[in-house]
């Protein structure tokens, strides 16, 4: 299953000119529970999606409000040139295709 089958948000934004968000968050609990457990959400998948050094990936788990946020530091900083989505708002298209 694909992980834009199960989440009900899938999101990115800045958090800061340096870091991207993407956001996950679920309908109900079990779909949130299958996809925090996945071995799929982790640093190192998440790296090789967006192409990045693990150590830049930070994954946070939000059981509470069924969500789970994902940090990454970015490759330019936003509004720098070549800067291709100085909001940030375009770049949760790569986890829609997670296999979960």
């Amino acid at each position: 299953m694909k992980l834009a089958d199960l989440a009900q948000v899938v999101r990115s934004k800045n958090a800061g000119p340096r870091r991207l968000t993407l956001d996950l968050i679920f309908a109900n609990d079990e779909d949130y529970r299958r996809v925090a457990q996945s071995p799929a959400i982790n640093r190192e998948t998440i790296a090789a999606l967006y192409v990045v050094p693990p150590d830049d990936v930070t994954v946070i788990p939000y059981p509470v409000g069924r969500a789970i946020k994902i940090v990454l530091a970015r490759a330019i900083m936003a509004g720098d040139p070549g800067d291709f989505d100085v909001y940030g708002a375009q770049q949760h298209a790569p986890l829609l295709g997670l296999d979960i």
